[in-house]
């Protein structure tokens, strides 16, 4: 629907411009990998040459960062358009859309470059060689040089997430924080009118908590798999299956 919207020369608020950018993110994702690994895990092994190999992780890899700095940018607006007093300056740049719009395409550069190692990095199953760490993934093997510790590959590999998910983890815990504090000060105004219904002050805690706590597990669970097949030269269908659902 956001993409239509876009493709149809409709004008956007600015919540619409970046919640367009993680559908298009997200889509990227499915399409790029969830959809030839699914193929894979039906028996369609090797209908992937080189290049396609090399083409699909790497742009699985651009959408999951791109939806990670996405979802960022979504927190950061949410909080600062709560709480102004959060950052001053950043207040006044929100409402400009030439400003969201940068902050967009900034994810998407720098995750085309921070990427790029994946293109040298993945190979067809079977054009594969002279490697240390081997990992066959149904459709393509992935594959990290001699030269290269793996401990050292997964701290590179995963920092630009982990530094998505601090982010997250202060905007959530700042736009609670807010709403804690509003939902305190109405209680003490409205004191004689206390309702057994829940406050929207909590049922937007909830949500907000529910939300990143499941964003948490999905991605701890995804961390430990990828790491699990970084490290092992056969780490078996079941785990590349379900590392590339959770994914997803």
């Amino acid at each position: 629907f956001y993409n239509f919207m876009w493709l149809a020369g409709n004008r956007l608020r600015l919540m619409d411009l970046i919640l367009n950018q993680l559908a298009l993110a997200n889509s990227l994702v499915l399409f790029s990998k969830g959809i030839p690994q699914t193929m894979a895990a039906f028996g369609f092994k090797y209908f992937l040459d080189n290049t396609g190999c090399k083409l699909v992780f790497f742009n699985h890899r651009v959408g999951t960062g791109v939806s990670f700095s996405t979802i960022c940018l979504l927190n950061g607006f949410q909080a600062i358009k709560l709480d102004p007093s959060i950052c001053r300056w950043l207040e006044l740049k929100i409402r400009s859309q030439k400003f969201i719009v940068f902050c967009c395409f900034l994810c998407w550069v720098l995750h085309l470059l921070i990427n790029t190692s994946v293109l040298f990095l993945v190979n067809s199953p079977l054009d594969s060689k002279n490697l240390s760490v081997e990992n066959n993934y149904g459709l393509c093997s992935w594959a990290i040089p001699e030269r290269v510790s793996a401990a050292l590959y997964t701290i590179l590999y995963f920092s630009p997430d982990f530094l998505s998910l601090g982010f997250m983890a202060w905007a959530s815990g700042s736009m609670v924080f807010v709403l804690y504090r509003h939902k305190q000060r109405v209680q003490q105004i409205c004191s004689n009118r206390l309702s057994s219904r829940p406050s929207h002050e909590a049922r937007a805690i909830g949500t907000i908590m529910v939300l990143v706590s499941s964003f948490f597990a999905f991605f701890s669970v995804h961390s430990i798999l990828t790491i699990w097949m970084t490290h092992f030269k056969k780490p078996g269908r079941w785990i590349v299956d379900n590392s590339v659902f959770v994914a997803s």
